[in-house]
């Protein structure tokens, strides 16, 4: 389904990719800045879609911030590697960082985790290299009054270390963990949704044995195509989600072939404001 959108100074078009997730926007040069209308609509989109890609940005690591900067506070990741023109840029290399090529979330040393994950792709595969998100959301809903009241109480255990979560890092065994719910809120929309990830460790508030079991169906269950989208990746775009309420996937069908892009972490505001616009 594709919507024609027009506000005070934008007239611009949404895809929905999938009829549960995704929306894909032409039309918006984000480098140019947008009025107060457009940056609220966008916020809505991301609240219904969760993940939303603008072809053919191009933006500079000063102007990805700012785009950020429409739906949530830019993060100071104390262990990652900063970009040289702005230090809440995180570039990344999969031939010297490695690949991310599992059903994750990110940020989850912290709690909250982050809020927002972002990437802009500068150089990408001939073939091959899309990212996959799932809909944490959508996969909750469709579990049994049952069993979703039995995940209430359950929380998942991950490695407390922010150092084993950067680019690169010789990782290390946990030295202190962090409990996250199998079940949040959104904080916005209040609509529950499944909270996992591939990387947890345990669970609380059940056995071991019944953890494990509990943990392998959920992988199985939120990483079913039904709740997915996928993304062929351009150098230019970029692409924004929901970090709380999908998870995510980097295809691993690519061999060598380069693939480089940076990363901007937001976390729930403090301030929310439309994007400055540019004055060059």
């Amino acid at each position: 389904m594709t919507i024609t959108t027009t506000s005070l100074e934008h007239t611009y078009q949404v895809w929905h990719t999938t009829p549960r997730l995704g929306a894909e926007f032409t039309g918006l040069d984000l480098a140019a800045g947008v009025d107060d209308a457009t940056a609220a609509a966008l916020r809505d989109a991301f609240h219904t879609r969760k993940v939303l890609v603008f072809r053919d940005q191009h933006l500079t690591p000063d102007q990805h911030v700012a785009a950020v900067s429409i739906f949530a506070e830019p993060f100071d990741h104390p262990t990652a590697v900063r970009h040289a023109d702005n230090h809440l840029v995180y570039p990344y290399d999969a031939q010297r960082h490695g690949k991310a090529s599992t059903w994750h979330i990110g940020g989850l040393w912290r709690e909250p985790v982050f809020r927002i994950e972002s990437l802009v792709y500068e150089t990408v595969p001939d073939t091959g290299g899309d990212t996959l998100w799932a809909d944490l959301q959508s996969a909750y809903d469709d579990l049994s009054p049952a069993f979703q009241e039995l995940l209430e109480g359950v929380r998942a255990i991950y490695d407390a270390n922010p150092v084993n979560y950067a680019q690169g890092a010789d990782r290390t065994p946990p030295a202190s963990t962090v409990a996250h719910p199998l079940v949040r809120t959104d904080p916005d929309t209040g609509r529950k949704g499944l909270f996992l990830s591939t990387s947890a460790i345990g669970v609380t508030g059940i056995s071991p044995g019944e953890g494990d079991a509990v943990l392998q169906y959920l992988f199985r269950h939120a990483s079913s195509p039904k709740y997915s989208v996928r993304y062929s990746w351009r150098p230019g775009d970029f692409a924004l989600w929901d970090n709380q309420a999908t998870w995510h996937y980097a295809v691993d069908d690519y061999g060598t072939a380069p693939r480089t892009y940076r990363k901007v972490i937001g976390v729930d505001p403090t301030r929310r404001g439309a994007l400055v616009k540019s004055t060059e």
